[in-house]
């Protein structure tokens, strides 16, 4: 189905970044998941192309595009010609926004110039070997100590982990609140910070996901980001457009996988013609096709919403919901549909079922997705009885 929220302009830069792809990292893709990361190069070379934080303004050494679809395109194209691992939407629209909306003056002009340029490398680390969607269980914590903080504890499951060379650390600082956290801007090279192993994972082989320790790391005060106490607003101010962009990813890596069956069953034969001919294929395929069109003009719309600041969390919810359970059945019928072969880490659609199983998960779970909806319907336990 034809999309209508793209323009030529859009298109043209599409194009741009199709190409940017295909030559610099595609080729490239079997190394990536063999050792475990990207190459830092392709992060530079991406910076040269202003494919990294394109809505940084030109103060900051950015290009200033601060249309949401720009970043849309890059996200299905990273998808569609090279690998999800590539984890530009992290850092582009999921942690170099913390520091642009809650930095001082002087952490913009410190960090978001190389955060455009690929010279620095951003991380966010949330998650701990205790706590998952619940940020009021986090553990880490910080004290401070005249004119610097000293930083304790551990995180897991952090991309570009092993990458980052810069990472907003969630930390409490308030023993007495559930919702005590502050942030911390924690740079490669400090003293106490290290990185433990690169984890092993089901899929998304080539994408960097570490354990980070902190032990006795001392942070100055020019590197908290915004207000002491003030990290779990901070932190629950962008999940709206985290949400979307996993909707976005999701779809993309649905279609690629349909696109790619679609090429398969007409190619493959069996008793004499081609399986995509027979009447169990043609249905499943139709009734993907019909579903995955239908998201995507809801995801699209609230695009288009989003850049009118008008992006609410249920709806962001409801997307991200919609759109990685819809990936989900997708990649497990193109997989069946391809019958042994699916199987096979040489064809891409048995490495994308891999990959997108942490879709369910990560930007939190589906089953906090249910929640908030439903909470949204007055069905709160909480305000029951």
């Amino acid at each position: 189905m034809q999309r209508t929220i793209f323009d030529s302009d859009h298109e043209a830069f599409r194009d741009g970044v199709v190409r940017f792809l295909q030559k610099e990292v595609a080729p490239h893709v079997d190394r990536f998941r063999e050792q475990g990361c990207v190459d830092r190069e392709v992060w530079l070379k991406a910076g040269a192309q202003s494919l990294l934080c394109p809505w940084v303004s030109e103060a900051y050494g950015g290009p200033g595009i601060t249309d949401f679809r720009y970043d849309m395109i890059i996200s299905e194209e990273i998808v569609r010609h090279a690998d999800p691992a590539l984890y530009i939407p992290l850092h582009s629209r999921i942690v170099a926004p913390y520091i642009q909306h809650f930095g001082s003056e002087s952490q913009r002009r410190r960090w978001l110039p190389g955060a455009v340029s690929g010279e620095t490398i951003l991380a966010v680390a949330m998650t701990e070997p205790g706590t998952g969607s619940d940020l009021a269980g986090i553990r880490t914590h910080a004290e401070q100590h005249g004119d610097h903080w000293v930083l304790n504890g551990s995180k897991t499951y952090i991309s570009n982990g092993i990458l980052a060379d810069l990472v907003v650390v969630a930390a409490r600082t308030d023993p007495a609140s559930s919702h005590g956290l502050t942030l911390f801007l924690v740079e490669r090279g400090m003293e106490g910070f290290e990185r433990g192993r690169r984890l092993k994972k089901m899929g998304l082989d080539a994408q960097d996901t570490a354990e980070l320790f902190f032990n006795n790391v001392k942070v100055p005060a020019s590197h908290v980001l915004g207000q002491p106490g003030k990290g779990f607003v901070y932190l629950a101010s962008n999940l709206a457009e985290e949400r979307l962009m996993c909707a976005v990813g999701s779809l993309a890596h649905a279609n690629t996988a349909f696109d790619l069956t679609l090429q398969y069953v007409k190619e493959r034969r069996a008793f004499g013609r081609a399986i995509g001919t027979f009447q169990n294929a043609r249905f499943k395929l139709a009734e993907l096709r019909a579903m995955l069109d239908c998201q995507q003009v809801f995801v699209d719309q609230l695009a288009l919403r989003h850049i009118a600041g008008q992006l609410d969390a249920v709806s962001a919810s409801e997307a991200k919901l919609l759109a990685t359970e819809l990936e989900g059945r997708v990649l497990d019928e193109c997989v069946q549909l391809h019958g042994g072969a699916g199987y096979m880490d040489e064809y891409r659609i048995s490495r994308m079922y891999r990959d997108g199983r942490i879709s369910r998960i990560f930007a939190g779970t589906n089953e906090i997705m249910r929640e908030i909806i439903g909470r949204s319907l007055g069905l709160d336990e909480r305000k029951q009885g």
